[in-house]
């Protein structure tokens, strides 16, 4: 028995259907939900984890009817229990070269460390694919994998070695110490903690001093930059900057991306809020 675990439905797609096609693959995908590389690390004293980041994203987005719980912790625990339960059981983390799955990759160190000799890591950094035109790409994420290409990469499933646990395990300690609103990948499965604002100004740019969807804005910058974040975030971050008079802003900023515009403050007549070069 071998759990998958991978960070985002949009991931777990196409390994569950590599799995369906690849006895050897044969498991149970594991979904982590939770964006690590935005948002605190660091909890209080008494504090679950598991609060901590559903508080976080609850201020990302509003939802007082069905307010967000965060429950990855839980479901990470219950898979360290069914190792504990059956010796034949395996653990496979697949990461990209991408800041949320390197971010999971040290946490979950922590919890299934004692598992030393069945955990797996299957990292695809670095690595060519083909794509469904027979090309060759380089991914960043998971989900940019066709299966059956998934289905070679299992020859990469090494095990943790107890170096890797030491050396690794003391990089999530870092992080939470430093407890930033952003990390970022620096290369390898090294990151980088930054402030929470570290992509305003990706977003300020594709602002004009007339009223542009939110969605818009947002899309533009992350195809434009590759911000790593999500869309929710960034529509956090506008939010923000409305808030601090950065920006101005009108319709629905509690509802979704498409509900509210934004645009730089003035007529375009002041330097002080000209687009930069």
């Amino acid at each position: 028995m071998i759990y998958h675990i991978v960070t985002g439905d949009f991931t777990s797609v196409p390994l569950k259907e590599a799995i369906t096609l690849d006895p050897a693959m044969k498991g149970e995908v594991i979904v982590m939900k939770d964006i690590l590389n935005v948002g605190p690390l660091q909890k209080e004293e008494g504090q679950k984890f598991s609060d901590l980041r559903s508080a976080f994203w609850q201020q990302v987005v509003p939802n007082e009817k069905n307010p967000i719980q965060v429950d990855d912790l839980e479901r990470l625990l219950e898979t360290a229990n069914e190792l504990s339960k059956n010796e034949d059981a395996k653990i496979w983390l697949w990461i990209a070269p991408w800041p949320a799955d390197v971010c999971l990759y040290h946490w979950t160190l922590k919890f299934l460390g004692k598992y030393i000799g069945r955990l797996f890591v299957v990292n695809i950094a670095g690595l060519p694919f083909l794509d469904e035109n027979g090309k060759v790409f380089f991914p960043k994420n998971i989900s940019e994998i066709l299966p059956k290409e998934l289905i070679k990469a299992k020859r990469l499933a090494r095990p943790v070695t107890l170096p890797e646990l030491e050396t690794d395990g003391e990089e999530w300690r870092r992080l939470v110490a430093e407890n930033a609103g952003i990390r970022t990948h620096e290369g390898g499965k090294r990151l980088l903690s930054k402030n929470e604002d570290f992509y305003d100004q990706q977003l300020i740019s594709f602002c004009s001093h007339q009223y542009m969807k939110a969605s818009k804005i947002i899309n533009q910058a992350i195809t434009r930059y590759n911000i790593p974040t999500g869309d929710l975030y960034l529509g956090w971050r506008l939010r923000k900057m409305y808030d601090a008079g950065r920006i101005e802003l009108q319709g629905d900023s509690a509802k979704g991306l498409k509900d509210f515009d934004v645009k730089l403050p003035g007529d375009g007549t002041n330097a002080q809020y000209s687009l930069p070069l």
